[in-house]
């Protein structure tokens, strides 16, 4: 690759910290950017600790309002990235959100009624949701952030250590003692195997 095109390469895909200098300008192409490169991953973390779109398209919305608002403040030469501060920022929220609705019993559910032909896998697969949702209300708070990053969210053990704040040991102790907390749990609610749920 020529230097003309390694600067083009550069000038098209800028680092997280390049677009939070420039979203702390009031750059909204660069705040989209951030968004874009982010907000798949952060949905998909938040939906697994919610247990549902609505509330994790909300939880992430407020994240990203943190970020514009947040961004004057971002020390570019500080500790830690900007994707492991974001993780941390949709996890809290997501856990308080979590904390804060309470879930309907899943017999209130109904029958579900889907045109589609896998109706009924997806069905099957929000039901098994909201049970593991709520099972997770059972855990002490650092556990169900422990087990949301890694296992439902995507992010390595030493990822989501950093995420933490812990060692690694420690959160592989903190993985070892939630999933052991989880099996009691979802045992609690008559579901007797973990099965495709970690």
């Amino acid at each position: 690759m020529s230097e003309d095109d390694a600067a083009r390469s550069s000038e098209i895909e800028p680092d997280d910290d390049a677009l939070l200098v420039g979203t702390a300008a009031g750059d909204r192409r660069a705040f989209q950017r951030l968004m874009e490169r982010h907000s798949r991953a952060m949905l998909a973390l938040s939906q697994r600790v919610v247990g549902n779109t609505h509330d994790a398209d909300e939880v992430v919305q407020e994240a990203f309002l943190k970020v514009w608002t947040k961004a004057p403040q971002w020390q570019i030469d500080g500790k830690a990235k900007f994707s492991t501060w974001l993780y941390r920022v949709v996890l809290n929220a997501s856990l308080d959100r979590l904390r804060r609705t309470p879930l309907a019993p899943l017999e209130d559910a109904g029958d579900i009624v889907d045109p589609t032909p896998n109706g009924l896998d997806r069905a099957l697969a929000t039901q098994r949701q909201k049970v593991l949702a709520r099972a997770m209300t059972a855990l002490p708070p650092r556990q169900q952030a422990a087990l949301s990053l890694h296992y439902f969210g995507d992010v390595s053990g030493p990822q989501a250590a950093e995420i933490l704040q812990l060692s690694l040991s420690a959160c592989e102790a903190l993985l070892a003692r939630g999933k052991r907390g989880l099996r009691k749990s979802l045992a609690a609610l008559g579901v007797t195997g973990l099965g495709d749920m970690l």
